[in-house]
């Protein structure tokens, strides 16, 4: 019994190293493909696939920035 769940952790780490390598692999590929892409079209698309695997926001789906400096405060 002891003998078989070491040899699912062994199994289970190997699965989550090809995982990891996997992730740092495509994300890779999609950061260059965003810096190297020779069209704007496909320069933004990258961005997405990588803002989605990143679980960020797309840098096009982002507010633009508005200075507040000057403005009254609101009650």
């Amino acid at each position: 019994m002891i003998h078989q769940i070491f040899i699912l952790i062994d199994h289970s780490g190997l699965i989550l190293a090809v995982g990891g390598a996997l992730y740092t692999a495509s994300t890779t590929a999609a950061a260059i493909t965003a810096l190297l892409a020779p069209t704007p079209g496909r320069r933004r698309d990258a961005r997405k696939v990588l803002a989605l695997l990143l679980r960020r926001a797309a840098v096009d789906d982002q507010p633009t920035p508005r200075s507040t400096i000057g403005d009254e405060p609101t009650a």
